[in-house]
């Protein structure tokens, strides 16, 4: 019997997100819900690749019907520009110490995924768009964590010092207990810490694919 997957679906005037509720980082996009939704499970054997061996019982679906959306957000000019934007209501749940270990893997198995894709193509030129687009991947490791800097400022989280992903997971950690934040970004509005993985594990792994995708001879 299939395994349902619960799926938000954030849409935008020219954009559609599909995200997994439970599975961050395994969120794509299509011009129409429907697109969004093939992407998603298109993309389902490459996140349970991504989760590698850590046994957090993710099945790739083998149909569409086998994602439910439970969830609809209206998205913003970001959703148009090509990334989430709105946190789905469920990230708003409390997150008990089993729930925030199995986040912080997931978390890991993305940068994981990023130093894998990244070695493999270490002194390749990675391919560029019709129109000669696209950075290399030095900037795009670069990039990465320069987001991840300001993703840790929505948790409240001072800059880190040292170790940026284990400041990364110290500050969610913090945050899922309860604690209040070190301080209150200039907007004033924090992310809740289910967002924050989903947001930050969506940018490293869609940009670890990206490395992967460049970095292949063109068909």
């Amino acid at each position: 019997m299939p395994i349902l997957n619960d799926v938000f679906i954030e849409r935008g005037a020219k954009r559609v997100f599909a995200g997994a509720i439970e599975w961050p980082g395994w969120c794509r996009s299509g011009r129409t819900e429907e697109a969004a939704l093939e992407a998603l499970l298109a993309y389902g054997p490459r996140y349970a690749k991504a989760l590698g061996r850590r046994r957090l019982g993710f099945v790739a679906p083998a149909d569409v019907v086998d994602l439910r959306v439970v969830e609809r957000r209206t998205g913003n000019a970001t959703t148009d520009f090509g990334a989430p934007a709105i946190a789905p209501q469920a990230d708003e749940r409390p997150i008990d110490a089993k729930e925030a270990k199995r986040l912080a893997v997931i978390m890991e198995a993305c940068w994981a995924a990023l130093d894998r894709a990244a070695a493999a193509a270490d002194g390749h030129v990675l391919r560029t768009g019709p129109r000669g687009g696209g950075r290399q991947l030095a900037k795009i490791v670069a990039h990465v964590a320069d987001a991840e800097g300001a993703y840790r400022s929505k948790l409240g989280a001072l800059p880190a010092e040292g170790d940026a992903r284990a400041a990364t997971l110290a500050a969610f950690a913090s945050r899922a207990r309860g604690e209040p934040p070190e301080r209150i970004p200039r907007s004033g509005v924090l992310w809740s810490p289910r967002y924050f993985i989903r947001r930050a594990a969506w940018h490293v792994l869609d940009h670890a694919w990206e490395v992967e995708d460049r970095s292949r001879p063109a068909s």
